[in-house]
């Protein structure tokens, strides 16, 4: 049995909704730092720069843009950030793909 269709309002909504998430990873190092997160869960800075090949104010600043897209958060431990991916949406979405691409 097929579901009724979305009304069009709802539809434009969620599209807007992805497509902004995919203009927020749609840079190769975001999309990099983004990886390392799934795959690890919880990452320092420093080791998010050294993994991805970004000096550490570069990778501040991607992960300070995905902060403001409320894609990632972190914590703090002394003078230690520890990020990790914050929407689950986004979480879904790279984890699948971490799974087609990324995985040995």
């Amino acid at each position: 049995m097929l579901k009724p269709p979305m009304d069009l309002a709802t539809f434009e909504a969620k599209a807007a909704g992805v497509a902004d998430i995919l203009k927020a990873i749609g840079n190769a190092r975001r999309l990099m730092l983004l990886c390392k997160l799934v795959e690890h869960g919880e990452v320092t800075v420093t080791d998010l720069a050294r993994d991805v090949g970004l000096s550490q104010s570069a990778c501040s600043q991607h992960l300070a843009r995905m902060r403001d897209e409320r894609l990632v958060a972190f914590r703090r431990d002394g003078q230690t950030l520890w990020y990790r991916i914050a929407d689950p949406r986004t979480e879904h979405l790279l984890g699948t793909l971490y799974q087609l691409y990324c995985k040995d």
